[in-house]
């Protein structure tokens, strides 16, 4: 008997994507290929298509509402996109309207792509697994109930087999969840999804020598905030703030939540002088926003850290993170509501233990 092969549809509109994914798929998957997404459709049609991989970037459907579509559809599909770096606002609203798997940026790496399409098949083909199983469930308790009293025991060794069946899919389900690159309360992208794009960026500027700023960002007594407000308040807090913050950085700043009431944000190419002038409009479009909650005023403040990589430093991320986390608590020790900028060595130095003020 043949080893089963999971169908993966490739949809883009460059031909040259288009075959090259194929020939390098076509090994180990059922290759379908769409040059559009009205040609996708047309293809779910028919056959059927168990992991579907589209680039975001196409003309009158975009990958993330094709995505969505499948998801409303077709949701037993896994569903994968392709995006460039610019384009990650799009994967994180893919994250939420398609619900996607996972995402690839562009350029892919071959090895990295078929890892992520083997993960896909083998998710598709767990959770097919885990559906069969449930199907079985159903038939074994109607075929119980029609058996004498002598069966009890081979009752009771089933159920503790769907028992530890069931316990292995919650906890996949949380493994999965964990995976997941957006932050569930405000929206942004949680720590692990920027830890991946510092270390790509920090990547990206070796090679073209530019200019890098790292901020982390830490509300100001968020813990009275929290004692006044409580959990709600101190959440909707973080929620608007997050609002705020991201309405004052531009297009190619990223930024992220790390963990309470802490942000990491990414200034790609700018100089000391540019993050000076971008930290000051941070910490005062959040001194002067208008925060409430069940019609009270909530004043917020935040101190932020900067670590600066100028052109000619060596800049690694766990350097920048522990030089930003530095500034931020002298902009705590010396009064809060205010940054501080940490210049990044010309060489590299071993990160000094401190203690962080609250």
């Amino acid at each position: 008997m043949s080893k089963f092969r999971c169908s993966v549809l490739v949809v883009d509109d460059e031909p040259y994507i288009l075959t090259t994914l194929a020939a390098l798929l076509k090994p180990e998957f059922q290759v379908y290929t769409a040059d559009s997404g009205e040609s996708a459709q047309a293809c779910f049609a028919q056959h059927e298509i168990h992991v579907v991989l589209s680039d975001q970037r196409m003309p009158k459907m975009s990958g993330v509402q094709l995505l969505e579509w499948v998801r409303q559809n077709y949701p037993k599909t896994i569903r994968l996109l392709f995006t460039g770096f610019a384009e990650l606002e799009d994967a994180v609203e893919a994250i939420n309207r398609g619900k996607i798997f996972s995402f690839l940026l562009k350029p892919w790496r071959p090895d990295e792509l078929l890892e992520t399409m083997r993960n896909a098949s083998r998710s598709f083909l767990l959770e097919r697994s885990h559906e069969q199983m449930l199907q079985e469930l159903v038939r074994l308790n109607e075929e119980l109930r029609t058996l004498n009293q002598d069966l009890e025991n081979r009752v009771a060794d089933r159920t503790r087999a769907l028992e530890e069946a069931n316990h292995e899919l919650e906890h996949k389900n949380k493994m999965l969840e964990k995976l997941a690159l957006t932050d569930p309360l405000t929206g942004l992208p949680n720590r692990r999804a920027i830890d991946r794009l510092a270390e790509r960026e920090i990547r990206r500027r070796e090679r073209y020598g530019s200019s890098l700023g790292l901020a982390i960002i830490d509300v100001d007594h968020f813990k009275s905030i929290n004692d006044r407000f409580l959990l709600p308040g101190g959440d909707k807090v973080l929620t608007d703030l997050a609002k705020v913050l991201t309405g004052s950085l531009r297009n190619v700043d990223i930024i992220g939540r790390i963990g309470g009431e802490e942000f990491l944000v990414l200034a790609p190419e700018t100089s000391m002088e540019g993050l000076t002038v971008l930290g000051e409009r941070i910490r005062r479009s959040v001194e002067e926003a208008v925060f409430t909650f069940k019609g009270q005023l909530v004043p917020v403040r935040v101190s932020i850290g900067w670590a600066v990589a100028d052109v000619g430093a060596t800049a690694d991320y766990e350097v920048m993170k522990h030089l930003a986390a530095k500034a931020l608590a002298e902009a705590k020790q010396t009064g809060r509501n205010r940054c501080i900028y940490y210049p990044v060595p010309t060489q590299k130095a071993e990160p000094i233990p401190f203690e962080e003020a609250g």
